[in-house]
């Protein structure tokens, strides 16, 4: 019987302590397939991921977010989120945010282009891993430009910054990896006085 231990507080140094330590084999593997191994680290059950994971935050002259709506069948839904992946094991995460960036949305941008914002913990109490937050800065006639998307995202938006908080607040943007992103974004510009009312 698989015994979890959720209240346990052990928060790594950095991230790449904790990616050391999952690279270095610790604790027993209990499953692993091409994407993400599960294993159990002293009664730690974790899902490590083989590649980085990345998302970005495309921004259209700081006045709206591209974002994509997604086949979700796990949720049982199509959400509303940002292009976000993994980092193919040849490729830094900014080349794969990049690639990803233009797989969902048909919007390319080299990699320079993009700003690493941040890396977050999405589910500490599951996983070591941290993922990669890249800002996109675009203009509305790369919007305009944008060639096909790939097979899994159902649709591109174009959302005004300022209907994010209502969105979020209506339940029509739920996933936490979203809605984090957004919020940072939106509380670093309260901060500065640059999102309007």
């Amino acid at each position: 019987m698989l015994k979890s231990r959720l209240h346990r507080s052990r928060r790594p140094a950095s991230a790449s302590v904790a990616k050391d330590s999952a690279q270095a084999g610790a604790g027993e593997l209990l499953h692993e397939n091409p994407w993400f191994a599960v294993r159990n680290r002293d009664g730690y059950f974790t899902i490590e991921h083989h590649l980085a994971q990345v998302v970005v935050l495309p921004l259209v002259e700081n006045r709206a977010v591209v974002m994509v709506r997604v086949r979700r069948p796990v949720v049982r839904d199509v959400t509303l989120e940002l292009p976000a992946g993994s980092a193919e094991k040849h490729e830094t995460p900014v080349q794969g945010a990049a690639r990803e960036l233009a797989e969902e949305t048909g919007i390319r941008a080299n990699a320079q282009r993009l700003v690493q914002i941040a890396r977050l913990a999405v589910m500490p109490n599951r996983t070591p891993d941290f993922v990669h937050v890249f800002r996109a800065d675009l203009s509305q006639a790369e919007y305009d430009a944008r060639s096909s998307h790939d097979a899994e995202v159902s649709g591109v938006e174009l959302v005004p910054l300022e209907d994010v908080g209502r969105l979020v607040a209506s339940g029509a943007i739920y996933l936490a990896l979203p809605v984090a992103v957004l919020g940072m974004h939106l509380f670093s510009g309260m901060r500065t006085g640059t999102v309007s009312d």
